[in-house]
């Protein structure tokens, strides 16, 4: 039979004014509580009385500012489906993680040093360092464990940057919070719970088959090889810059990209379209840089661009002309996405679908050389 809590007489001359005690056990500790009157004290022992009947002697015992958290705690945790266990063992995890975190310098340092171990493309492991600066600059002297959604998205919005570069950053943290994750230095990814910036969809832009003939005609030796490459290879600005020589193949009529070469870090055949062999064949060489240097290159291409009256020049225009012109001809987004290195032909049928029509992507594939001239042959004699 439990013993029950009772009202006890209690003098001190150093509190003259309480006259009435209660003892009980709390936490696993007796404790004593004090009154004036000795109604208040037998309300208060008949309250622990009914805790002792209902809930036993652990239940009188527990707290009862910790046993209302622990109500308030379930309420909260009940349209999750989780337990206060749950909680208990996640928040022991984050204490965890936050002891042996890192600095944001740290992270994006162990992570281009790893992406560098894992064999990543030259461009990506040089994306990854260049980008992730700025935010482990922001962030630095702080855990990554203890960097909080809003403060990423507060980040991401302050870059002087466009949509579309925003979100590219935005996939840069997440691929490095996922690498601390797994490295214990943080629980949870909270880049993933970013914003995206809305991406305006604009029209693809490319040139036009007079825009194509004049630039071709107006360029230099140093030059032509990067204008034919992009316009009927379809490379990226990167990989005609890496790109040697020794590298394209006349006789078996493709172009080999190189893993570390490619922007996706895989080895691929580019077809030679017959028109891009004989623009390709006056200026060819059996090894060496298909490009000249940097600055000598962009003077050079400004002189050509200026010569052929292209004063609007698009976005990546040789590329997305390529696509454009190579997917309205053959008809195959699958061929075309093959061409251009993109792993999912769905992406070349959304975004160069019917931008040009067959007639005009015919003339495309016909812009020659001349046979005995430097010139082009006019579109009006073909």
């Amino acid at each position: 039979m439990r013993r029950k809590i009772k009202v006890r007489d209690y003098n001190s001359d150093q509190r003259p004014h309480l006259k009435f005690e209660v003892s009980f056990r709390e936490a696993g500790k007796r404790s004593r509580k004090f009154f004036r009157t000795k109604s208040e004290a037998a309300a208060f022992a008949a309250l622990k009385n009914v805790e002792l009947e209902r809930n036993g002697r652990e239940g009188a015992e527990f707290p009862t500012t910790l046993r209302v958290m622990a109500q308030n705690a379930v309420e909260q945790l009940k349209p999750f489906g989780k337990t206060i266990a749950d909680a208990a063992q996640h928040y022991v995890a984050h204490l965890k993680a936050s002891e042996r975190s890192c600095t944001a310098v740290e992270l994006v340092r162990e992570l281009v040093a790893a992406k560098k171990g894992d064999g990543a493309s030259v461009r990506h492991v040089s994306d990854l360092r260049c980008r992730l600066k700025a935010f482990a600059e922001r962030f630095d002297g702080k855990p990554v464990a203890t960097i909080a959604i809003a403060e990423i998205d507060d980040w991401l919005r302050s870059l002087p940057v466009s949509a579309v570069t925003r979100n590219h950053y935005r996939r840069l943290l997440i691929l490095a919070f996922n690498f601390a994750v797994k490295r214990g230095y943080a629980t949870e990814n909270p880049a993933e719970k970013t914003d995206k910036a809305k991406e305006r969809g604009g029209e693809i832009g490319i040139l036009t088959v007079s825009e194509t003939a004049r630039l071709l005609e107006a360029a230099t030796p140093d030059v032509l090889p990067y204008v034919a490459l992009g316009l009927f290879g379809g490379l990226r600005r990167a990989e005609i810059e890496r790109l040697d020589w020794s590298e394209v193949d006349f006789e078996a009529k493709h172009i080999e990209i190189k893993a570390e070469k490619s922007k996706t870090a895989q080895r691929r055949f580019v077809t030679m379209q017959s028109n891009l062999r004989e623009w390709l064949l006056p200026v060819r060489k059996h090894r060496g840089r298909v490009t000249p240097g940097k600055w000598q290159f962009r003077m050079q291409f400004d002189q050509a661009r200026a010569a052929a009256g292209i004063t609007d020049w698009p976005d990546n225009a040789l590329r997305h002309s390529f696509a454009s012109y190579h997917f309205a001809h053959f008809k195959d987004a699958a061929k075309t996405a093959f061409e251009l290195g993109h792993h999912d032909s769905r992406i070349t049928f959304r975004h160069y679908r019917e931008l040009v029509k067959p007639k005009d992507a015919e003339r495309f594939w016909s812009v020659r050389p001349a046979a005995k001239s430097a010139k082009i042959v006019p579109l009006a004699a073909r």
